[in-house]
């Protein structure tokens, strides 16, 4: 089974999906980022402005500094455990450490002690662990105040606002950045069936040229799909030209072959004896053959041109006005039960050979009776899908399995009484494979002979 081939439309709108989603969650992340930046900035500078409070006190009382929470203006650093801390550290020997109300009893270990490195001017940031489990933002400061002592001060702040702000943040760029997703992708999609729509009028058009609606591609072309338009319309061209190049050949064969073998036949005739019998004999040969390869070749040059399309019923029921009259004496009923609107994908002399050849062989052997059914083979498991069946049953005699087989064989005649070549039934098995059809033989609930070929339909 052949796999399915890939759509070219959808690799360009994943591959477009795909490099959009890259580009946009790169562009998520830096946000994100920079906002997050900005937050904690904006976070330090609060801090900073509580640590030149305590500067400010410090200077005024090195020895003994008394911060308040009204002096911070944030009574937050009142409250046990508020997630605000404040914290000032003597660097003596031993240390001195004075903290706010908010501060738990061990304090907190300086970013001094923890090896955060500076940033300038003495100013250090870092993230502690506070109480409760507290994620606190830090920023501590080294001041010297020469005699008076040198000192750490830092300010501690729950980062819990930082996250908040940031998490609201992502939420609101995520929920941005899917519609403009969703959005891209709607205008790529519109876009990829918007320029690729030359190509599939294309396909469409060539579906067309097959079934036999139109001869070749017309219209208006973008300048990328042109060159391909007029190499089709190239192509088809040449290929007319080389199938009535082959039939005006063959046609000149024919009538070349054809004079010089009849006169050789009247000739043959007059003469008397073994040898005359065999050049008549071979001669025979010759001209089955000369119309067995001439068939082969006209047939296969049709066939392998564009195929039209034929309308089967109306050829069909002027083939049986054609035979009742043939057959009138013999009073055969030819009954027949059409599809109107089935057609042939191929040439009208063809499927007026093919059925012709049935239905005339029919109506020799038959006694009285001859039907002709028509259906459409339109299931995928149908040997040939997208197809239809002509089913020609008579009642005459009928074959056995073995002689069925005989008939495949070319000029065999199982019954020299009927008049005939003995080619009908082969010819039409030949033009059904060429045109990917079938020929069965079987045997027909009215007694005899059942024929049933499958040919394409457009």
């Amino acid at each position: 089974m052949q796999n399915k081939a890939p759509s070219l439309a959808r690799r360009l709108f994943f591959s477009a999906t795909a490099v959009s989603m890259i580009v946009l969650l790169a562009i998520g992340l830096v946000l994100s980022s920079l906002y997050r930046n900005a937050v904690e900035r904006a976070f330090d500078r609060r801090i900073n402005v509580y640590l030149r409070n305590i500067v400010a006190e410090i200077a005024n009382n090195p020895r003994t500094p008394t911060i308040e929470p009204e002096t911070l203006g944030e009574p937050l650093f009142f409250i046990p455990s508020s997630g605000w801390y404040w914290q000032i550290t003597r660097l003596s020997e031993p240390p001195e450490r004075k903290a706010s109300r908010s501060s738990p009893e061990d304090g907190f270990p300086t970013l001094q002690s923890l090896k955060v490195p500076e940033i300038y001017g003495g100013l250090r940031q870092a993230y502690l662990s506070g109480p409760d489990g507290q994620r606190l933002r830090a920023v501590e400061r080294f001041l010297d105040l020469g005699d008076d002592g040198k000192f750490l001060l830092m300010i501690a702040g729950d980062s819990f606002e930082i996250e908040d702000e940031v998490s609201d943040f992502n939420d609101a760029l995520l929920l941005t950045l899917g519609f403009i997703l969703f959005a891209f992708m709607a205008i790529v999609w519109f876009q990829i069936r918007y320029g690729l729509r030359p190509l599939k009028n294309v396909s469409q058009a060539l579906s067309e040229i097959r079934s036999g609606q139109i001869d070749r591609l017309q219209g208006s072309f973008p300048k990328e799909v042109a060159p391909l338009a007029g190499e089709v319309n190239a192509l088809l061209d040449t290929n007319r030209e080389i199938v009535d190049r082959a039939r005006t050949h063959v046609g000149n064969l024919a009538h070349a072959m054809k004079t010089p073998l009849s006169v050789l036949m009247n000739e043959s005739g007059n003469l008397q004896g073994p040898a005359a019998e065999k050049i008549r004999e071979q001669l025979v040969v010759m001209r089955d053959q000369m119309q067995r390869h001439l068939d082969r070749a006209r047939i296969a040059a049709r066939a392998a041109v564009v195929s039209t399309t034929v309308d089967v019923a109306p050829v069909i029921e002027m083939l049986v006005r054609t035979m009742e009259k043939i057959h009138r004496e013999r009073g055969v009923i030819i009954g027949t039960k059409l599809n109107p609107e089935t057609k042939f994908r191929g040439e009208q002399q063809d499927i007026e050979e093919m059925v012709g050849n049935l239905v005339d062989n029919a109506c020799k052997w038959a006694s009285s009776r001859v039907d002709i059914e028509m259906f459409v083979l339109s299931s995928p498991r149908a040997a040939l899908p997208g197809s239809f069946r002509i089913q020609v049953d008579d009642d005459g005699p009928g074959l056995s399995p073995a002689e069925r087989e005989e008939v495949h064989y070319r000029g065999r005649r199982l019954d020299e009484s009927k008049p005939g070549t003995g080619l009908g039934l082969s010819i039409v098995l030949e033009l059904a494979k060429l045109y990917g059809g079938t020929l069965q033989l079987g045997s027909s609930p009215l007694g005899g002979l059942r024929a049933e070929l499958v040919l394409p339909a457009a």
